[in-house]
């Protein structure tokens, strides 16, 4: 209940810092908000459009003297300047101007402001030049701007010639023929304070809307450039029902030069923007809906939001140290868990606290001296019975194999005096010798194989020699131990089951070679193969009746000895023989006495 109690303080204090963390960034965020009203939030917005408008204006500024400075050019061609002066006739200047006006279409102006023709008049508005650009068709152009069938505004430009403004005039009018709207430039021409003819220059309003989208792009309100005492160029945006009234109602003062000086105003939840330039007569103008302005106000919300969250945030980070400090020893405690049952059982707590912690620390040591000495006692247990299980394994050989090989020998011994009585007795006694020797449940190779030879000749006797055995075995691995007695078998089982039924040349091959970094011994017959459900009955653990050293034991003893991932595997197809593969780790004689003792140890 101490430790509890203890937990739940800590728990108190890391919660009790991080709410005043986070009630401190609650706090600044109510401030914050108080301290920005909504009213100021939608009058910063108002203001920051009203700025956006101001800047595409000044663009709007730029390509208008842009038109006028291409048409104050005409001022260099001096000549025709002259005559203009002069008062020659219309007929003699037309014929002039007709061979620079290519030239001073194409050089004095910049593709991107979209020249459509340049007019040239008199002071008395006789023309002397249509110029069209390039691909401007010439029958869907005015070819004069005082074509009484066309809308044109030519009265405008004659009262501005006739004016004192000298200023450039900006106007528009709407081509029936292009169906579009043309943005139109007229610029008086002097000579000592006197009109002596004026330039009339047609632009695309489409280079007006690429300016507009600059500062409109992704917008929601709609956006127009209209010349004071005019009709609109061109728009960009779309127009609700509330949105059109007012349009109209201000395109309208804008025509009549009645419109309210103020640069904002509001109309039906709609805020007007003007932005009228003081050399041009050229203005930008906007409607916007009240509630998109006061998208900001949300902004703000989500700015808060975030700084709350930064603010959480940095309570967790400055909370982490005084939490690590507080739970340290828990976090070792746990560390050295997990490296005991990965397998390092000495490792203790140590440098622990005089406090709960500490306590609990010491508690657990002493857990696990306990937990150490049960599993000596129970490893050591296990393996005095794997000591018994493997010697009873090493012991069962098949007594009828003594028996038959006795009455071999005996039926020989008495038939004829023949020398293979002593070599096969040799035989068997070497056969004996070796498999009673328990002072060591591991042999070499060379050794494994001089057994299975001595195995081999007394079997050859026995079938009179009508199976040939082939050898093919590493020198590199001559050394190299394993259990005794794993390789005869092997053998046996190769003549017992795959040749017994088997007809025509019979053969049985024994490899031993490195295999990655393992031993592998290959048993192969040419008999008749097994059956895919024998052969799952074949590596099944043998009933105690059964007195042979069969597959499943020889696999049994390997997996006792190395592991679950050593032992035997087959290989088979009916009529075409057998392959059983013997996979252990390589290790020296050196080596596995210190396996041994390792394995041994309690």
């Amino acid at each position: 209940m101490g430790g509890k109690r203890k937990s739940m303080r800590m728990r108190g204090k890391i919660l009790a810092l991080c709410l005043g963390i986070s009630l401190s960034a609650l706090i600044l965020q109510t401030v914050l908000y108080l301290r920005t009203s909504s009213t100021l939030i939608y009058r910063e917005a108002k203001e920051e459009n009203l700025r956006l408008m101001e800047n595409m204006q000044n663009e709007i500024e730029s390509y208008a003297r842009s038109i006028e400075n291409g048409l104050l050019r005409l001022y260099n061609q001096s000549g025709f300047i002259s005559d203009l002066r002069k008062g020659v006739s219309v007929e003699t200047l037309r014929e002039k101007w007709n061979r620079l006006a290519y030239n001073i279409g194409n050089e004095n102006f910049d593709t991107s402001l979209s020249v459509l023709a340049l007019y040239l008049y008199t002071a008395d508005h006789e023309i002397i030049s249509t110029y069209r650009k390039a691909m401007t068709p010439k029958h869907t152009y005015p070819a004069d701007i005082y074509d009484e069938t066309q809308d044109t505004n030519a009265q405008k430009v004659k009262d501005y010639v006739a004016s004192d403004d000298s200023i450039m005039l900006v106007s528009s009018y709407y081509n029936v023929y292009r169906q579009k709207d043309i943005a139109r430039f007229a610029v008086k021409l002097y000579h000592n304070r006197q009109v002596i003819g004026y330039a009339v220059c047609d632009t695309d309003e489409k280079a007006l809307r690429y300016l507009m989208k600059k500062y409109t792009e992704g917008g929601e309100g709609y956006v127009w450039i209209q010349p004071l005492g005019d009709r609109a160029i061109t728009a960009t945006g779309e127009l609700s029902e509330t949105q059109q009234a007012n349009f109209e109602s201000a395109s309208s003062e804008i025509m009549a030069e009645s419109a309210e000086e103020e640069a904002i105003t509001e109309r039906e939840n709609q805020v007007f923007f003007r932005v009228q330039q003081d050399k041009y007569n050229i203005g930008s103008y906007a409607l916007m809906p009240q509630s998109l302005l006061e998208k900001n106000q949300r902004t703000l919300t989500r700015y808060l939001l975030m700084i709350g969250i930064a603010m959480s945030a940095a309570a967790v980070l400055f909370s982490y140290p005084i939490s690590r400090g507080l739970t340290r020893q828990l976090e070792k405690m746990t560390e050295t868990m997990v490296r005991i049952k990965g397998g390092e059982t000495q490792l203790r707590m140590t440098n622990l606290p005089e406090d709960e912690i500490g306590q609990l620390g010491r508690t657990f040591n002493e857990m696990l001296d306990r937990i150490e000495g049960l599993i000596a006692r129970e490893y050591e247990a296990k393996l005095m019975v794997n000591r018994a299980e493997y010697k009873a394994l090493q012991a069962q050989i098949n007594p009828h194999f003594l028996y038959n090989t006795l009455d071999t020998m005996s039926s020989i011994a008495e038939l004829s005096d023949c020398p293979e009585v002593g070599a096969l007795s040799q035989s068997l006694s070497n056969i004996f010798r070796y498999s009673l020797d328990m002072k060591n449940p591991f042999s070499t190779v060379a050794r494994e194989i001089a057994h299975l030879k001595n195995y081999i000749y007394v079997m050859n006797v026995r079938m009179q020699g009508t199976v040939a055995y082939v050898f093919d075995v590493e020198e590199d691995i001559l050394q190299d131990t394993l259990p005794r007695i794993s390789i005869q078998p092997l053998v046996e089982n190769a003549l017992t089951h795959g040749l017994k039924n088997a007809r025509g040349e019979k053969r049985v091959t024994v490899r031993a070679h490195k295999w990655e970094e393992n031993l592998r011994i290959v048993v192969e017959d040419n008999g008749v193969g097994i059956r895919p459900q024998r052969m799952e009955e074949l590596l099944q653990p043998h009933t105690e009746q059964e007195t042979s050293i069969g597959l499943s034991n020889i696999d049994s003893r390997m997996k006792m000895l190395y592991g679950e991932a050593y032992g035997v595997t087959i290989e088979s197809e009916e009529g075409k023989g057998t392959r059983v593969y013997l996979v252990i780790p390589r290790r020296k004689m050196d080596e596995v006495e210190l396996w041994k003792a390792e394995n041994t140890r309690c």
